[in-house]
């Protein structure tokens, strides 16, 4: 069976959240849920080190403005992790080509980060804080389960992906107004600090 439809999954939701993916995928793989999984997302140190930064980043990913701080940080992480993990799959199975696997893992990845990232700067500019909380719990949870779909159902889950990735392209789209008001207060902010900076 190919193996694109999970690489193309695990793509999404690295996009998303990356240190999750490498998570679930590990412990799938160390649990024997799945033969699907390379050795190296199984290695103790890299479950260690993705269970640190999940938590790491549950937290940050619910913290208004922090959130879109830590989802600048992510901008290179979260490809990189997605087509490093599409390479891994890829290899593993034999059914694909390493570099193809990457290149779909990353740019699925990329998409899908655009999508999180953008919605948080919209979402921001709301006064309030549950949005945050609720949207981020929810990314979670979608995660969780479309990776864990995916180990039994990788076509089905692929399916699901690309409907979550087309329909966040759309209301992307449709909240373009709001992240451009959010990146000028966060310009405004910025002068702010600035000229209180050079105050005597």
């Amino acid at each position: 069976m190919s193996v694109l439809p999970l690489v193309f999954t695990s793509g999404w939701a690295s996009g998303i959240n990356a240190y999750a993916v490498v998570l679930l995928l590990g412990l799938f793989g160390l649990t024997g849920v799945s033969d699907d999984v390379p050795q190296t997302l199984q290695r103790p140190e890299v479950l260690i080190a993705a269970g640190v930064l999940f938590l790491c980043e549950a937290v940050a990913d619910k913290i208004p403005y922090v959130d879109s701080v830590w989802d600048s940080v992510h901008t290179v992480v979260r490809p990189l992790a997605g087509a490093w993990v599409g390479a891994l799959l890829a290899g593993h199975s034999g059914s694909v080509s390493d570099v193809a696997a990457g290149l779909i893992g990353g740019s699925t990845a990329l998409a899908s980060h655009t999508v999180k990232a953008g919605t948080r700067m919209a979402v921001n500019t709301s006064p309030e804080p549950f949005s945050n909380l609720v949207l981020s719990l929810a990314e979670d949870l979608g995660v969780g389960g479309v990776v864990s779909l995916a180990m039994f159902h990788p076509e089905a889950a692929a399916v699901v992906a690309a409907v979550l990735l087309a329909g966040g392209l759309v209301v992307l789209v449709l909240l373009v107004s709001r992240i451009r008001r959010f990146l000028r207060r966060r310009a405004q902010r910025r002068e702010e600090r600035r000229l209180a900076s050079r105050a005597p």
